[in-house]
């Protein structure tokens, strides 16, 4: 068994900088179930209501999980790919490990979760204050179980790490962007789940242990207008309008389970109402193909039949609970999706 395991464990990597602590105010939104966001129309939207669809039931999602392929997720929705990829031109990395004190290369497939989700802001594009969501202060509030510290790009594991090289941007290095708030941090995972790693870990003999804390490096920005593309934006989001604001969180060192997140929060005006706002946002999670092939080792002991990775990550199993992360991807994904339009409302 190897690090790679937990993958129910790991969406606090990719939302959880932005998730209030359950207030009421979150739970304010509803969700609207639908088949694809980027088809309806901003007229289409209701107050208070956030569309949002994770395509789990589509043709070329696994059957077991929901997730798809990262080379069909490429071919079938290329804006995607270009947006919420790494960087733009990122494919799967080829790895270097040591078998028997042999070097060997090989390519890491990676599945693709992702999420489109529409909500309407009660407020005029230029009165929504994205800057505040790019702050230190605000992240460190907003949920006080990770935490936080700020670092430079000379401390960025891509740059110095020659095990995670593979990630680095191929035209800048990570968090010297103008404006950028890089940080890492720290979530000690909860609930039930520890117990199994802890059982796991003690079963396992040999290899690398799974961490009970997930650690990860961020890059959080606001893309300033130069840089954003606005007729491919237009595509990503499915509708022409003028794109007022865009922020960007970006993942690009996790200690297990993934290669990489991207969050992006896509603003435009409304068409018929100057005084409010259409958001977009978009997440998207590089799972290692690995880690949801992982079946057997845990088949085969009985206390751990039910700690199969696959169904930890879709919420099917006895060790989730609750309504935050241990209650797996879906409940949690939507729970937080509801947390981020508070955020933009208020």
């Amino acid at each position: 068994m190897t690090s790679k395991a937990f993958f129910g464990l790991a969406l606090p990597v990719l939302v959880a900088l932005f998730a209030p602590g359950g207030g009421l105010s979150a739970q304010e939104f509803r969700i609207e179930e639908v088949p694809y966001v980027t088809s309806v129309p901003p007229a289409q939207l209701k107050p208070r209501t956030i569309v949002f669809s994770d395509r789990r039931d589509a043709k070329l999602s696994d059957a077991g999980t929901g997730l798809i392929r990262f080379e069909d997720w490429g071919r079938e929705r290329p804006a995607q790919k270009q947006f919420l990829s790494l960087f733009p031109g990122y494919v799967e990395p080829t790895i270097r490990v040591s078998v028997h004190g042999i070097a060997k290369s090989y390519t890491e497939k990676l599945h693709m979760y992702v999420v489109e989700a529409r909500f309407l802001i009660g407020k005029a594009p230029s009165a929504v204050d994205l800057t505040r969501l790019a702050s230190l202060e605000t992240l460190e509030k907003i949920d006080p179980s990770i935490k936080h510290r700020r670092i430079t790009a000379d401390q960025a594991a891509p740059q110095v790490d020659p095990q995670s090289a593979h990630n680095r941007h191929p035209n800048r290095r990570w968090c010297e962007a103008p404006g950028s708030l890089c940080i890492e941090s720290c979530y000690p995972l909860e609930g039930k789940l520890p117990v199994g790693i802890r059982l796991a870990n003690k079963l396992e003999e040999g290899g690398k242990k799974i961490s009970e804390f997930m650690d990860f490096q961020t890059e959080v920005r606001l893309l300033p207008p130069e840089e954003i593309d606005q007729a491919g934006l237009s595509r990503l989001t499915g509708f022409e309008a003028p794109v007022t604001g865009v922020l960007e969180q970006t993942i690009f060192n996790v200690n297990q389970v993934m290669q990489f997140g991207k969050l992006l929060a896509v603003l435009q005006p409304h068409p018929a109402d100057p005084n409010r706002t259409v958001a977009t946002v978009f997440m998207a999670l590089a799972v290692e193909t690995d880690v949801l092939e992982r079946k057997k080792e845990f088949e085969n002991v009985p206390v751990l039949r039910n700690l199969i990775p696959a169904q930890v990550l879709m919420g099917r199993s006895s060790f989730n609970s609750g309504q935050s992360i241990s209650a797996g991807l879906p409940d949690y994904v939507r729970n937080r999706v509801r947390a981020i339009a508070d955020l933009f409302e208020r």
